[in-house]
């Protein structure tokens, strides 16, 4: 499986304490867009100090204007306040919806603890409908896991 073969390059990209934390995050968002066929864009957020909002660290994909998101506002400001994985087969679905591109279909969110905290969040979207499956969540939390150690 694909997924599984991407773990040992991950933790190899997070060892490369030569480099700055922003820019191996960097590094795991090319990855996982050039490996993974329906991962159209992959990206970073985090707290933003003590504001109640998300600020864009890194990605790889197209330009957004959503590099700041309330809490609450969109999938990625609902799994700020909920602490759970969110995963949207179809975002036409959705009511809360923030479309960053007219082409994306899906997005799943997976929520980064660190010390038990929610500090902030992996967001992937896809230019193809419900691709994501348990498997993708077991390993966006597994990247995000690994992700913690080095912050």
């Amino acid at each position: 499986m694909l997924l599984e073969s991407l773990k040992p390059e991950v933790i190899s990209i997070l060892k490369k304490n030569e480099l700055s934390v922003t820019d191996r995050l960097q590094m795991i968002c090319e990855l996982l867009k050039g490996q993974v066929s329906y991962y159209d864009w992959v990206g970073f957020y985090f707290r933003n100090g003590d504001k109640e909002e998300l600020k864009l660290r890194t990605f790889a994909g197209l330009e957004t204007d959503h590099e700041i998101i309330p809490f609450g506002k969109g999938i990625c400001g609902q799994v700020a306040v909920s602490n759970e994985n969110f995963v949207v087969p179809d975002v036409q679905a959705q009511d809360n919806y923030i479309a960053c591109s007219i082409s994306v279909k899906s997005e799943i969110v997976i929520p980064l603890f660190k010390d038990g905290e929610n500090i902030g969040q992996i967001d992937i979207d896809s230019d193809t409908t419900d691709p994501f499956t348990e498997k993708d969540e077991r390993f966006l939390e597994f990247v995000n896991q690994e992700v913690a150690k080095i912050l």
